[in-house]
C-alpha cells in the first residue's frame, strides 16, 4: 500500500500535538516579518533622518561581516534605498502574509533564509546586535521548510490534495513548492 503525497506522515510530526506546535512557529515567524515591516517606512526609508532601513543597512558598511555585501550595500542599495526599499517591504510583506496563511510554505522558507541571510550580512558585527537571533531565524525557517509546516492549519494542507490530483504545470509547481 502506498501513501499519496499530502497524506499526514508517520514518525515525528503524527501526533496532532507536534502539527499544532509546528504551526505555532509558523504563526509566529509570519508575526515577526509583519511587525518587522512596520519600520520600513516609505517613501525614502529612513534616509533623511538616517534611521529605519537606511541606517540598519548601512550598517552592512559601518561594521562589514562580508566585505563584497558591504560593497554592494554602499555602491547600489544605499543610492537605490527608494527602489530597493519598496522591494525589501514586498518580500518581507509577501513573508509575513503567506506564511501566516500557509501557502507555498516551502517556497516562502526559502525566500525567509535568503532575506534572514542579507539581514544577517548587514548587522551581525553591529554593536548590542545578539548573534544568536539570526541564527535562531535562520534555523526556524529552516524547521518551516523541511517539514512543510504549511500542511497543517494552513492552505497547503487544504489546497494540496487537489494540486496533487492534477495534471497542469501550475499545480505541480504548488505541490513542489508547499
Amino acid at each position: 500500500m502506498t501513501t499519496a503525497m499530502h497524506d499526514p506522515p508517520a514518525g515525528p510530526l503524527a501526533s496532532g500535538l507536534s502539527r499544532g506546535l509546528l504551526s505555532v512557529v509558523r504563526i509566529g515567524v509570519a508575526v515577526m516579518w509583519i511587525q518587522n515591516v512596520a519600520w520600513k517606512r516609505p517613501p525614502d526609508f529612513g534616509r533623511a533622518d538616517d534611521n529605519g532601513l537606511f541606517f540598519w543597512a548601512g550598517q552592512a558598511v559601518e561594521f562589514p561581516v562580508f566585505p563584497p555585501y558591504s560593497a554592494f550595500v554602499e555602491v547600489l542599495f544605499l543610492p537605490g534605498i527608494e527602489v530597493v526599499g519598496w522591494i525589501i517591504l514586498l518580500i518581507e510583506g509577501g513573508l509575513g502574509a503567506f506564511l501566516l496563511i500557509g501557502l507555498a510554505t516551502r517556497f516562502w522558507a526559502v525566500v525567509g533564509l535568503a532575506q534572514t541571510l542579507a539581514i544577517t550580512l548587514s548587522v551581525l558585527n553591529a554593536p548590542h546586535e545578539w548573534h544568536w537571533s539570526y541564527y535562531l531565524m535562520f534555523l526556524a525557517h529552516l524547521a518551516i521548510f523541511a517539514t512543510a509546516a504549511g500542511r497543517w492549519f494552513g492552505l497547503d494542507g487544504v489546497l494540496r490534495p487537489a494540486w496533487s490530483r492534477s495534471s497542469g504545470r501550475l499545480a505541480r509547481a504548488m505541490v513542489r513548492l508547499s
